[in-house]
């Protein structure tokens, strides 16, 4: 199967939401190292400061090898209604020579924490992709996906500019569980108008799908569980 990650035709600034247990951070380390191979400076933001585990620093030292500038947000002071966030952001917006990622909390806490910098964000050229989990109870129904993708747009203040299928029960995970993920995106993408812009599976189950409209993206797991650390 082939795969180039200039098929997505990312902006400079890529911003990733999605439910919590979406599987947003893992798919940003992913799209992160991917872009490595392509793009001289790189940068993953991690700004979720909704959940304490599954936090991309947990890979510092291998985006550090890839080449990738980790700028992650303070876990102190999160029941701020605008928790701080880490002063190396503005450098997203101030650069254009950077290529980011930004990795946002999956709660209205952690779409609010963009809202913030939504003129900012408009003067660039920015996309907001919304991480689907069709496994997850929330985002199971396309009620349940639509509630969840147009809340994070609105309270955001940003439209969503593309759906990225990452269906999974984690090691659990089948062809069959991707397939019907596939099938709820593409509900979601036909009720909104909002097009597919991947389907992301683990690479051994990826090469294992039957040709899609939509461009698969073969992943490797880098996420570990707290009890795996």
């Amino acid at each position: 199967m082939d795969f180039s990650v200039r098929d997505l035709s990312l902006p400079r600034i890529s911003i990733i939401v999605g439910h919590t247990g979406s599987g947003k951070t893992e798919f940003a380390v992913n799209l992160a190292l991917a872009l490595a191979e392509h793009c001289p400076r790189p940068v993953l933001a991690d700004l979720d400061v909704v959940n304490p585990y599954y936090r991309s620093r947990e890979r510092r030292d291998l985006l550090k090898e890839k080449g990738i500038e980790l700028i992650a947000s303070s876990q102190a002071c999160l029941d701020a209604d605008l928790p701080s966030m880490p002063a190396q952001l503005n450098a997203v917006f101030d650069d254009p020579s950077l290529t980011a990622i930004l990795d946002i909390g999956g709660s209205v806490q952690g779409a609010r924490v963009l809202a913030r910098y939504r003129p900012r964000i408009l003067a660039q050229s920015q996309g907001v992709y919304f991480v689907l989990n069709g496994c997850r109870p929330a985002t199971s129904t396309l009620e349940g996906a639509l509630i969840s993708m147009e809340g994070i747009s609105q309270i955001m203040g940003l439209p969503v500019v593309g759906i990225i299928n990452n269906s999974h029960l984690g090691c659990e995970t089948t062809v069959e569980t991707i397939l019907d993920g596939i099938a709820l995106a593409e509900a979601l993408s036909l009720e909104t108008g909002v097009p597919i812009l991947c389907h992301s599976a683990e690479a051994h189950l990826a090469c294992q799908l039957p040709p899609q409209s939509s461009p698969v993206f073969p992943m490797t797991r880098y996420m570990k569980h707290p009890w795996e650390l």
